[in-house]
């Protein structure tokens, strides 16, 4: 869904080469955005740039770890490098670890925390100061965030996290830039290939559009939100869900 308003605009991306992050790619490129694209996967994420931009002049690829200040660091001093500014933030890089809390360690707690919700306080702090006015950041969290889920509190705990942050620095950032949130219902992504296979027919009975969402879809949502037709938006979570939930 290319939208002119985001021509030339500079965003960066973590997450980048995962379903929802790379369609969040692939929808800014077809919008003419010049991005960073971070991911932990260094040999995806940069197979992804080259494959959008082959002579790496609007789009460039770095590796990254979201649990790592440093790497947060690194990505806004590359971006500022290639690009000398930062108008968008979309903090995409997560996991989902199902697993009922009987069963997690101290350990899966905190690595679900540390990449879920550190990542997304490292980047946007970092980046912050960088932005010009009228940037956005949109985060992503999850239909889990508002519901709950079950295996998987450590999950709906670090994304219901990432919505109250957002919140927060939506009302200490504005007006010059604007915060929102996309929460995803169940989406096609290889992250939940193992959730649809075991109940996929659980959730197609309990979501009114009758089927599964795409990455695209969640995507269109996210340029929307960094781009002027939003420009009332702030601090407001939209949902992505054919209607599993609705709230």
């Amino acid at each position: 869904m290319p939208n002119n308003s985001l021509l030339d605009q500079v965003v960066i991306v973590t997450g980048a080469a995962g379903g929802i992050g790379s369609a969040i790619a692939r929808v800014f490129h077809q919008s003419g955005a010049r991005m960073v694209l971070a991911d932990y996967d260094h040999h995806s994420v940069s197979r992804l740039a080259t494959s959008l931009d082959p002579s790496a002049e609007r789009v460039i690829a770095i590796r990254y770890d979201a649990s790592n200040p440093s790497d947060a660091d690194a990505v806004v001093s590359a971006c500022l490098a290639q690009f000398q500014c930062i108008d968008h933030v979309v903090p995409a890089a997560g996991i989902y670890d199902e697993k009922p809390v009987s069963t997690l360690t101290d350990a899966d707690w905190r690595r679900t925390m540390s990449i879920n919700l550190d990542g997304v306080f490292y980047i946007c702090r970092r980046a912050i100061p960088h932005m010009r006015p009228g940037g956005t950041i949109v985060t992503i969290a999850s239909g889990a965030a508002h519901q709950g889920c079950s295996p998987g509190g450590h999950y709906a705990a670090s994304k219901g996290a990432v919505l109250a942050l957002s919140r927060s620095l939506a009302k200490e950032l504005a007006p010059a830039i604007r915060v929102n949130t996309v929460s995803p219902g169940t989406i096609n992504t290889p992250m939940v290939e193992d959730l649809l296979r075991q109940n996929g027919d659980k959730f197609l009975d309990a979501t009114p559009a009758g089927r599964v969402g795409s990455a695209e879809e969640v995507a269109n949502v996210v340029a929307f939100l960094c781009s002027s037709a939003s420009s009332y938006i702030v601090g407001e979570a939209i949902h992505v869900n054919g209607g599993y939930y609705m709230g």
